[in-house]
């Protein structure tokens, strides 16, 4: 029977909902000057295809290597993912707040084909150095099954809401993310270094509350208060 580490699994399927959402959300706004979101899609799609391939096959590399340095090294990839996931989720928050916005320009459907391809191999990347330390821990198929879980949840629901969909944001998903990589890095760090954590994997639970109430007032800090809109 297949076993699933719940944890591992939600970790991946919240962070394949997170980074292939600003996928879909970027393939609509480059494409938005345009009669036809192919180029840009395709592009994506091609990005995509090619980072998967390469991690498929560098996946099959880390069984060979002792679980325990797995363990940190895997602790190490997500905290500095963490790092990188936080000024993004920043960026987030303040692209949230009141202020003017910008149109796209046009863009040739060359340019465009770029682009999507720029868009889906850098998103995906990010996922897969995720999945990939994951992977790393010994919770490769739990990772597989939350990121396809994940998406397949964002092509059926971009299908319904294509019309909205350059409207998305994600602040609050990324702040779930954040908590969630960091707070495996210090478990799995303990974990490596013999840490006997009160309740197990429970332990997870308040590690994460505390960590996501850390970060969002790290944000609210570095943003200071919100800027009062200008008078029309």
């Amino acid at each position: 029977m297949l076993e699933l580490y719940l944890p591992a699994l939600v970790v991946a399927f919240l962070i394949t909902l997170l980074e292939l959402t600003e996928v879909v959300a970027l393939v609509f706004a480059l494409s938005a000057d345009q009669s036809s979101v192919r180029p840009v899609a395709l592009g994506a799609i091609g990005g995509l295809a090619v980072v998967g391939a390469i991690a498929l096959g560098f996946s099959a590399v880390l069984v060979a290597f002792p679980h325990a340095y797995l363990l940190w090294a895997s602790a190490v990839v997500l905290a500095a993912f963490g790092l990188f996931l936080f000024r993004s989720t920043l960026r987030t928050y303040r692209r949230a707040r009141p202020g003017p916005g910008a149109a796209p320009p046009p863009r040739h459907q060359v340019v465009q084909f770029g682009g999507g391809f720029s868009v889906g191999a850098v998103e995906t990347t990010e996922a897969v150095i995720v999945l990939l330390a994951l992977a790393a821990a010994g919770y490769g198929v739990s990772a597989l099954v939350g990121a396809v879980a994940g998406g397949l949840v964002l092509v059926v629901a971009a299908f319904w809401v294509r019309d909205r969909i350059r409207r998305i944001k994600v602040p609050w998903l990324k702040l779930g993310g954040t908590a969630l990589l960091f707070s495996f890095a210090v478990f799995w760090a303990g974990e490596a270094a013999g840490v006997p954590w009160p309740g197990g994997d429970l332990i997870l639970i308040p590690l994460v509350v505390g960590v996501a109430l850390a970060v969002r007032g790290a944000i609210a800090l570095i943003l200071g208060p919100a800027p009062n809109p200008v008078p029309g």
